[in-house]
């Protein structure tokens, strides 16, 4: 059977597209792939989550740990599916980079520039409760990586860890049915979906995010290798930064529509969940010597950001809330942090 015209010019634009690929400069194949990857990475992990937390509620799960746990495992998943990807190809380094970095990225620039622009005033008693436990959770973490090494001992106990902190989530929410979180969840979870829709959903953004994850660290190593930069360092920012843009858009939105709860709520439950499955996976892989920045300057950083969320948001006031003020001071610590990476790289 003979092409039609439609199919001729398709391949004729395919040709041309693959000629200039191949006409490129690495460095611009690889910027092309993150920014590309970054682009599906945050649609498909809006489809994702959409999906899970339609799958959940259609079977009747609550709300609560819909918005606690599904929710946020969802937008921790760019940072999994990376750190999986890195770890696999011999690049545990972007792994522990893109755990770290995150993390810091989440408090200090996206929750920094959410308050700044909208104040954030905290209503969830369970939020109260599990701001502290993330704090023993990145202590826990850095005792067990003090020795230089991850190894999977040390990923087994934070999965463990893990497994505690679903099952506290599960028990609260059989005790607390009136906490706010609860009815922020319910308003963005569409209620028109099928069973049947929302599974399409949840394929359709797994599918894309494991392709996205792909492109991202493959851009990411290339990029790295070409200007003699660590993985570590790429993981720390750019990585970070890129696999933290669900959580940027969901505190955003989620502040804009006056969710408060659910907009620290966001921060909060994925960096649990980036210390105790994204930290883990290098290690569970394959063991991984760390480099002694990561102990003296990124969990240093990262702790401290951590702590400085739960005092300006829980710590010492009777109605909690971040401003704008506090807002500020989690920006510029940010800023500072990406100064000390600058000048490492310098």
């Amino acid at each position: 059977m003979a092409p039609t015209p439609l199919q001729i010019e398709l391949a004729e634009i395919l040709r041309l597209l693959a000629d200039l690929m191949v006409g490129l400069d690495p460095v611009w194949l690889f910027g092309i792939a993150i920014g590309l990857g970054f682009a599906i990475l945050v649609w498909s992990a809006d489809r994702f989550v959409v999906g899970a937390a339609s799958i959940a509620r259609n079977l009747g799960v609550s709300t609560l740990i819909i918005g606690l746990t599904i929710v946020g495992f969802g937008t921790s998943a760019p940072e999994i599916l990376v750190s999986i990807f890195a770890a696999l190809e011999g690049n545990p380094g972007l792994a522990i980079g893109n755990a770290l970095g995150s993390n810091i990225t989440n408090i200090g620039l996206i929750l920094g520039v959410t308050a700044l622009l909208l104040p954030i005033e905290v209503h969830s008693k369970t939020l109260t409760q599990e701001t502290p436990l993330l704090i023993t959770v990145c202590v826990i973490a850095y005792f067990l990586s003090l020795d230089g090494l991850l190894v999977r001992t040390d990923s087994l106990v934070l999965l463990a860890l893990l497994a505690l902190f679903l099952f506290w989530l599960f028990w609260r929410a059989q005790r607390d049915h009136g906490d706010p979180l609860a009815a922020e969840v319910i308003e963005e979870i569409p209620e028109s979906l099928s069973l049947a829709r929302s599974w399409w959903l949840f394929g359709l953004g797994l599918l894309f995010l494991l392709l996205s994850s792909r492109m991202v660290v493959w851009g990411a190593v290339g990029l790295a290798h070409y200007f003699g930069i660590s993985d570590l360092i790429i993981g720390l920012t750019l990585v970070a930064f890129g696999t933290s843009l669900p959580e940027l858009a969901a505190s955003l939105m989620s502040a804009w529509k006056r969710e408060d709860d659910l907009a620290i709520g966001n921060i909060v439950g994925s960096n649990m969940f980036n210390m105790l499955a994204v930290y883990s996976v290098p290690g569970l892989i394959t063991p991984f010597v760390l480099e002694r920045s990561v102990l003296e300057r990124d969990f240093v950083v990262m702790l401290g950001l951590t702590v400085a969320m739960w005092l300006l948001s829980f710590g010492w006031r009777k109605r909690p809330r971040i401003g704008r003020l506090d807002g500020l001071l989690l920006l510029g610590g940010f800023l500072y942090y990406e100064w000390l990476l600058y000048r490492s790289v310098g």
